[in-house]
């Protein structure tokens, strides 16, 4: 699972479509959300929404943080042309946000404007999912300090194997909802319906009101396991990952980002040190973050240059340019030290991805950066296993010796991550 955050536009847009499915047509949300970005004309928002005219408006940045009253960045209660005036303020310029695990600085680009709801109540919910079991987070007490009265917040534990309808979800509500527990619970149990179909990985809605009888999310943050990408295409739509905010992507993550999105498979890349020399071709998500963690464990998390997966069997071509766009960020210059650098290409042992026909992609990109992996002392370390696994194999054992690098090969009788300890051996922890 790659969990992802995605705006609150998209999240507001989802539940908008699902939640009358889910609850059997008594739970309807306001679908009228708008997304400006920085190739949006502000002068025709009212032309191509017509509604904006018409209503009081809310505006806030919409780039995965929170805390944005606190940060003077929600523009509450105003007409449109004070909206866009605001926006037009503040669009693609930098600020700096506090939030409860620091400062952070970047770029607004992208803001939600949505109706002003008038409302008395501010409730808190939150569904989170763990490996074993789903949690469930309600408090009366919802708001921007949600931290400050946690010990108001219950908790309902709904069983991996078990469904929402096996848990007492109004037993656990408080009382002092009051003749609004039933509708709360049912809800809760519609929402969580979605979360699971949906396959989001959290959703908080803080605040959650009410006007009369309907359910208004007044802010939403929410995540989704993007391995489901493919699965649930059509209940997305057009879904955007974008990235946290004050972190801006290379030009080699983006390619990667544009090679990821043209597959059912998965591909993805993020530089963590650049001049680092512990480099990882991994394929699988899991075994990617098992690679990444012992790197780290064996105390060279500074040298761990990159993080990344390839897997759901990409084809030769694009295993080939994803490979190639890792060699070419390893090899453009050599250890100040002269040092050796480290390439583990790396896996588990696949259920279906055909190791034979993604080690040829790899095996093409060695080929073509044979001088500069030798130039800048690249030693690679081999370990996979699944279909085609032996072929595949002996092909990275012989282009080792064709382009002159170190190989080292092995397969599934050696333990998933026993390379890199094998590749890190002779070198001292700093």
């Amino acid at each position: 699972m790659a969990e992802k955050g995605i705006r609150e536009y998209d999240a507001k847009r989802m539940m908008a479509r699902a939640l009358p499915e889910f609850s059997g047509g008594a739970f309807h949300m306001d679908d009228r959300l708008v997304l400006v970005g920085p190739e949006t004309d502000l002068d025709r928002l009212g032309d191509d929404h017509p509604w904006l005219r018409e209503e009081r408006l809310v505006a806030k940045p919409d780039q995965l943080f929170g805390k944005r009253g606190k940060n003077n960045l929600l523009y509450i209660d105003r007409p449109l042309d004070e909206v866009v005036a605001w926006i037009r303020e503040r669009m693609n310029k930098e600020v700096t946000i506090v939030q409860t695990t620091g400062e952070t600085t970047g770029v607004l680009t992208h803001f939600l404007i949505e109706p002003f709801v008038p409302h008395e109540v501010e409730y808190y919910l939150a569904i989170t999912t763990h490996r074993d079991h789903d949690t469930i987070h309600f408090s009366t007490h919802g708001g921007v300090d949600i931290e400050e009265v946690w010990e108001t917040v219950r908790t309902l534990d709904v069983p991996i194997l078990s469904t929402i309808d096996d848990v007492d979800v109004e037993g656990f509500l408080p009382d002092d909802l009051g003749d609004r527990r039933s509708v709360v619970a049912r809800f809760i149990t519609a929402l969580y319906r979605m979360l699971v179909d949906y396959h989001f990985t959290y959703l908080e809605l803080n605040p959650l009101t009410f006007v009369g009888d309907r359910v208004v999310p007044l802010d939403t943050v929410a995540k989704v396991d993007d391995y489901a990408s493919f699965q649930c295409a059509e209940m997305w739509g057009d879904l955007e990952f974008p990235s946290p905010f004050g972190m801006v992507k290379t030009e080699e993550e983006e390619y990667v980002a544009e090679l990821d999105e043209r597959t059912g498979a998965s591909l993805k890349l993020t530089v963590l040190n650049p001049k680092g020399r512990v480099w990882n071709l991994v394929a699988g998500g899991g075994a990617s973050v098992i690679y990444a963690d012992t790197v780290a464990d064996l105390g060279f998390a500074h040298e761990l240059a990159n993080y990344g997966e390839y897997s759901g069997n990409p084809s030769t071509e694009l295993t080939y340019e994803y490979t190639k766009t890792i060699l070419d960020l390893m090899t453009r210059e050599t250890d100040p030290q002269g040092q050796p650098k480290y390439l583990l290409i790396g896996g588990g042992i696949a259920n279906f991805t055909d190791v034979a026909k993604t080690f040829t992609g790899i095996i093409q990109a060695l080929e073509e950066y044979a001088e500069k992996l030798r130039e800048t002392n690249v030693k690679i370390y081999v370990r996979r296993g699944g279909p085609n696994y032996k072929e595949g194999l002996e092909k990275m054992r012989r282009v080792g010796e064709r382009i002159g690098v170190p190989v080292e090969v092995y397969g599934p009788e050696t333990h998933m991550t026993k390379i890199v300890s094998m590749a890190l051996a002779g070198e001292e922890v700093s």
